[in-house]
């Protein structure tokens, strides 16, 4: 399926920054530290940050103390944009999802009878997107060529990820998941996200290979729910699990090794890691004592005492279940 709306991105003249030499060590070698917690400015804000692009710009949603959602950009200087409403939004329901080095955010949108729809936003406008013959669209991702991802509802149909590269869609869902959702992507078009299982409740990792071949379900040793949602130029990936006692913790997935490398906040019992950028550097957020989530900013590095898990062996085959029509928000 082509699409009507062609985002044309041009190639970023800048020489790559290296890959740090922590990224290219095995996980045992691996550990992420703190860098700075950030707030978007003002009482009693929720801040989520989601993606990091390669120049440290930070994209992200932040509840205000009237419970409204809106998007935000965090530059690299520490300065933040004002907060990110799109038109159509009657409801108080903006998200900012993912941002370029070129600063095009995307995000999702609420409308008056809830349904979800995706947004880009540029140079001080907004252009709204849905995909052709859906009732449900979100854009979580977005990569430097201007490609992106998200996931979709077709009319009537089961909830499927998406990519869109190079003005064509391709859709694609895990066997017998109740819904399926792509988190980004990269320039050579690998991609990560999750999905429901068949019980409408546990989640899985997946990623996406830039042949199509899907690998899924990732999960860490011991998880009982678990989100990839970002990844980045050399496929390193980011998101969170949940243990059997409830607490909730950061990941770092290396595919080549398929092992994870654990990261809590300090005094926090949840810790989410959102998005990575080509020099490891990573944006997520924690929840303190009081319930308030504030922003992260992280650092992959070379270390010894990273805590590390390795893949879970895939669950047993079990016999296909009925797909059955379901809307999952996505996870922030």
């Amino acid at each position: 399926m082509k699409i009507l709306l062609r985002l044309f991105g041009c190639a970023v003249g800048f020489t790559a920054l290296a890959l740090t030499a922590a990224l290219a060590q095995s996980p045992a070698s691996v550990s992420i530290q703190v860098v700075s917690t950030f707030d978007f400015p003002g009482t009693g804000n929720q801040t989520q940050p989601q993606k990091i692009s390669d120049r440290s710009n930070v994209v992200g949603t932040f509840v205000d103390s009237t419970g409204a959602t809106k998007g935000f950009i965090r530059f690299s200087n520490g300065t933040f944009s004002n907060p990110l409403v799109d038109p159509a939004d009657t409801v108080g329901f903006t998200q900012g999802r993912g941002i370029n080095n070129r600063v095009l955010v995307c995000g999702d949108y609420n409308d008056t009878s809830g349904n979800s729809h995706g947004f880009f936003f540029g140079r001080g406008s907004f252009q709204n997107f849905d995909l052709a013959g859906s009732t449900f669209t979100v854009i979580l991702g977005i990569n430097n060529a201007g490609d992106f991802a998200g996931s979709v509802i077709p009319t009537g149909g089961i909830q499927e990820a998406f990519l869109s590269i190079g003005g064509t869609v391709t859709e694609f869902a895990i066997a017998n998941a109740t819904a399926s959702l792509a988190y980004q992507l990269n320039t050579t078009n690998q991609s990560c996200g999750y999905y429901v299982d068949a019980d409408g409740v546990t989640t899985h990792g997946l990623w996406r290979d830039s042949d199509g071949t899907i690998h899924a379900p990732i999960d860490p040793v011991g998880s009982t729910s678990t989100i990839l949602f970002g990844n980045n130029e050399q496929n390193l990936m980011v998101g969170r699990y949940v243990d059997a006692a409830g607490a909730t913790h950061g990941i770092l997935f290396l595919p080549s090794s398929n092992r994870f490398v654990v990261f809590d906040f300090p005094g926090s019992t949840f810790t989410s890691l959102n998005g990575i950028n080509r020099t490891g550097q990573i944006c997520g957020r924690y929840v303190d004592s009081a319930g308030i989530a504030h922003g992260i900013l992280a650092q992959v590095v070379r270390s010894s005492a990273g805590v590390t898990l390795p893949l879970a062996p895939p669950p047993a085959q079990t016999q296909a279940s009925p797909q059955h029509a379901v809307i999952v928000e996505p996870a922030y």
